[in-house]
């Protein structure tokens, strides 16, 4: 049902032709030797025949006797064999050596520029990956600069933005406005924020950043321990959302693209949790809604966004 596949000979014909030829230059050498020790037992045969045997006793050629004639005969195709073993070298003289290694040197020439090809091949192929690695970081360098990070955050006019781990202020709008900018993106916080919320926010995923090596939370909510694993954590979203509390937005300021930041036009006084100062050398604003304080809203406040220059 199954054939054996045929193996095919690792040895390139030139090697193969010179071990054959030299497997019967064994063979010659061995046969020389095999009519070497006949000649001997057989020249001691007609001797022992003749002379004591009494075989072929009055059997002479001019005047010398049969034996000496047919010993000589067997020496003389001796001497031959060994001339043609050890003299002429009829199978592997010189020019069949000179013949045989002008074609290795040919062959390992040939072998010598086959490597030279394979390796400006190599060479080749792996200087177009490497403009390929780069093209592809700088490709992925461009992707990550697509990714907008955003810092959210409502603050008064001294930059206070809590206390107690909560907000010292109520304006519907404003969260409106947070629902509506971070619905469907990722939220990064600290884990005081994420507690001050009743329940994790819907539609969004969640990134706690805290120490605690078991700190538990709902399925679904994403816990690291640091903000470089934050942001790692939220590569997949073109729109990540920085939201709290203070210490996470100092470490994302030089990092973030975008502030999307409610102004409330009053000073609290009793706060102790800040939004670090705006560099306006470094912040440009490109955007700003002012809305008056009302039943809904106890405070007047703007709407700002800035984009890093």
């Amino acid at each position: 049902m199954f054939s054996k596949k045929k193996q095919t000979s690792t040895i390139d014909k030139d090697q193969l032709e010179l071990i054959e030829n030299a497997q019967k230059r064994i063979k010659q050498k061995k046969r020389l030797y095999i009519h070497f020790v006949v000649f001997l037992i057989g020249a001691i045969f007609l001797i022992i025949a003749n002379t004591v045997l009494g075989i072929g006793k009055d059997f002479t050629i001019a005047g010398i006797n049969w034996f000496v004639y047919a010993i000589l005969a067997w020496l003389f195709l001796f001497l031959y064999h060994f001339i043609n073993v050890f003299i002429t070298n009829k199978f592997m003289g010189k020019d069949w050596e000179k013949q045989q290694l002008d074609k290795l040197v040919t062959k390992q020439e040939q072998r010598i520029d086959k490597l030279k090809n394979n390796f400006l091949k190599e060479e080749t192929k792996i200087a177009q990956t490497q403009a390929y690695n780069e093209a592809k970081a700088i490709s992925t360098s461009d992707k990550k600069k697509a990714t907008e990070l955003t810092i959210i955050v409502a603050a008064g006019e001294r930059n206070a933005i809590g206390k107690d781990n909560d907000l010292i202020w109520h304006l519907s709008d404003d969260l409106k406005r947070f629902k509506k900018l971070t619905n469907g993106h990722h939220i990064i916080m600290g884990r005081k924020t994420f507690e001050s919320f009743p329940k994790p926010l819907p539609n969004r995923t969640h990134i706690v950043i805290t120490r605690q090596s078991d700190y538990q939370v709902p399925e679904g909510v994403i816990v690291v321990n640091s903000f470089a694993d934050a942001l790692d954590a939220a590569h997949k979203d073109d729109n990540p959302f920085i939201i709290g509390g203070g210490e996470i937005y100092k470490q994302a300021m030089a990092l973030a693209d975008k502030l999307e930041i409610t102004r409330v036009h009053a000073t609290f006084e009793d706060a102790d949790t800040f939004f670090p100062e705006i560099d306006s050398s470094k912040w440009k604003e490109v955007n700003r809604t002012t809305h008056d304080a009302d039943d809904k809203h106890a405070h007047a406040f703007s709407f700002i966004t800035y984009e890093k220059k």
